[in-house]
């Protein structure tokens, strides 16, 4: 049966793409420099290997057999992943063998160059990749087709749906309602560190990230944390899924809520339904639902009072110095609004802002309007309109996220929607069961956890990213839970 050919076919294709993942997540973490070209050409033969064998013209036989049996085939899942079979084919067709190899070889180059330019704060050592990564992106994009703008081909392979004019509208209305709170909460008088300053030793901290991120639900004999330049997670499996951050020793949260981001992201994938590995319905909807997750458990539960009611007790047995802070000051040491350079380090007011830059340099550099060369330029102009602060370095600009490096061009407005789905799905939680709020405000987030693995975690990719998101919190997401949220956290007089 051709339906039984494709399943088996995907379910290969993923064990090649989950070791491909894997030299991936060793490039980050553990290979020797002198390993990057090499690593190339692997990714490059993985990257071929796998797009040669799903476009073969016997797969658009199969599928095109499938679709032709249509209720023959099954139920709501072989429906769902006969839709995601036509769409992966349909969008792989158009692109030759040599493109995928090429652009895979060329992220791999581009990571490390990036890693030693932003270590070098020199953006002409990484400008070269970049100018590919962006030829070879245009080349994708034109090969899939759009109907208004280039830059929607790109973004759609992340949010299904996702289009610049949507984007431009949802992020430019959020910008609307959130700078009156940016410009209150960042107004407000800064809170005195002097009690935080003080040295977190890297091996004390890593305990510490250990045990908060299992009590939340990582498990551990399923996955791992480790270190790199830049936090991800690396989804090989639900039963294979690793966390990265990094460390600072003069700041604990930074790793700390490194790590709840994470862990986030990883308890999505250990939650996808074991039992369709190798199926699309088995994978994750979309970045914009994935970092729902990521973003859900960082901020939502990460810095929320009744999680350090529970943890600085604990913290304080790490490092000692924390007995003299008080549960109220450690809630508005992690909830200072404050402008700042640094995206993965910014608060929840703020980071908005940080996307919101992105997303208009990925637009403006795909209109055709703003020259690789002439990045850095306009980035700093840009956030110094934003954020009223000068980028004194690449380093703190233009160079500090990996995100151009790797070639995923389109994925930065993903976080805001994941912002927007995070609050819209906690409040929908809280509302459909008051217990679960009232364990939520004793830092119990069991409950929590079982609502998202039902929810979201298990439905995978039966649904759309949209869907997925309406069928479980009973509407559209909208900004307006997120707003509430960050003007009921962060302003001290608001309600």
């Amino acid at each position: 049966m051709s339906y039984e050919k494709l399943h088996s076919l995907e379910r290969e294709l993923k064990l090649v793409a989950d070791a491909s993942a894997l030299l991936g997540w060793d490039q980050e973490v553990l290979m020797p420099s002198k390993g990057v070209a090499y690593r190339a050409e692997q990714m490059a033969w993985f990257s071929g290997y796998l797009h040669e064998r799903f476009t073969s013209p016997e797969v658009g036989d199969w599928i095109a057999a499938a679709e032709d049996a249509g209720s023959a085939v099954g139920d709501i899942y072989s429906a769902a992943n006969l839709r995601e079979w036509r769409r992966q084919y349909t969008r792989s067709t158009c692109l030759p063998k040599k493109l995928v190899e090429d652009f895979a070889e060329s992220t791999a180059l581009a990571k490390a160059a990036w890693a030693g330019a932003r270590d070098k704060s020199d953006f002409g050592l990484f400008a070269p990749h970049l100018e590919k990564l962006v030829s070879l992106s245009r080349e994708h994009a034109e090969r899939w087709g759009y109907e208004e703008h280039l830059y929607d081909a790109l973004l759609d392979q992340f949010e299904r749906g996702a289009t610049t004019r949507r984007l431009s509208a949802t992020l430019g209305a959020l910008r609307e309602s959130l700078l009156p709170v940016v410009l209150e909460a960042t107004a407000q008088e800064p809170l005195d560190r002097t009690k935080f300053t003080a040295h977190y030793p890297k091996e004390k901290q890593e305990a510490f990230n250990r045990e908060v991120a299992e009590s939340i639900g990582f498990d551990f004999e399923a996955g791992r944390i480790d270190t790199a330049v830049h936090p991800f997670c690396s989804g090989m499996a639900p039963f294979d899924t690793r966390l990265t951050t990094r460390y600072d020793e003069g700041d604990f949260l930074s790793s700390l809520f490194g790590v709840l981001h994470e862990a986030g992201h990883g308890l999505y994938e250990q939650g996808l339904e074991r039992g369709r590995r190798g199926e699309p319905v088995g994978a994750a909807v979309s970045l914009g639902v994935h970092e729902s997750q990521s973003r859900l458990w960082e901020n939502h539960v990460g810095r929320s009072r009744a999680f350090w009611e529970k943890w600085l007790p604990r913290a304080a047995e790490y490092f000692p110095h924390l007995a003299a802070v008080s549960v109220e000051e450690m809630f508005e040491a992690v909830n200072q609004a404050e402008l700042s350079h640094i995206r993965v380090e910014s608060d929840e007011v703020t980071y908005d802002l940080h996307i919101l830059l992105r997303f208009e340099m990925e637009r403006e550099i795909f209109a055709g309007n703003l020259a690789i060369k002439d990045v850095p330029a306009e980035w700093n102009r840009r956030f110094e309109s934003l954020f009223g602060l000068k980028v004194e370095s690449d380093a703190m600009g233009c160079l500090q996220d990996i995100h151009w490096s790797i070639g995923i061009f389109g994925y930065f407005p993903t976080y805001s929607l994941g912002n927007i789905n995070a609050a819209h799905l906690v409040a929908a939680a809280r509302r459909q069961d008051p217990a679960l709020a009232a364990r939520m405000d004793r830092a119990d987030y069991s409950a929590l956890l079982d609502w998202m693995r039902v929810h979201i975690h298990r439905p995978g990719s039966l649904y759309l990213p949209d869907e997925i998101v309406t069928r479980a919190a009973g509407s559209p997401a909208t900004a307006d839970a997120l707003v509430e949220h960050l003007r009921s956290r962060y302003l001290r007089n608001a309600g």
